[in-house]
């Protein structure tokens, strides 16, 4: 990842259509220096992957608020292994705690509640991606 941009896919999955969050974040890691591709509104799994696929995307935001976070998760992440594409996942939205848990047992690499700060989320990125892009 040396020198290069980090690009991140920011998804909004299902018939939620609060979008707010999702807009904010992605802004935020478009100023934080990312490359950010926001899918927009009303996404399947299915769409979802395969725009991660084509966008050759180092890390995948899925701002969930519907409540269907432990579902979609779980699709997302069946479609990738179906597709032998992996990516490291995180998830934005309401997520009670217990489930925030089962989420990352399952795979996914952050959650993140309402409120979090931009740098959190930046700084989770580069952890999880390995790289520091303020060095």
């Amino acid at each position: 990842m040396e020198g290069k941009k980090i690009r991140v896919l920011i998804a909004k999955p299902g018939l939620d259509g609060h979008d707010r969050g999702a807009k904010v974040v992605a802004r935020g890691l478009r100023d934080a220096g990312m490359e950010v591709i926001y899918t927009g509104l009303r996404q399947t799994p299915e769409e979802i992957v395969k725009s991660a696929m084509q966008e050759d995307v180092d890390i995948i935001g899925l701002s969930i608020l519907s409540g269907a976070h432990m579902s979609v998760c779980k699709k997302v992440l069946e479609l990738m292994d179906k597709h032998n594409f992996h990516v490291p996942i995180f998830v934005g939205g309401i997520i009670p705690p217990d489930d925030a848990e089962e989420l990352l047992k399952m795979g996914i690499k952050a959650v993140f509640g309402p409120g979090t700060p931009i740098s959190e989320i930046v700084k989770k990125i580069e952890e999880v991606l390995g790289v520091n892009t303020n060095a």
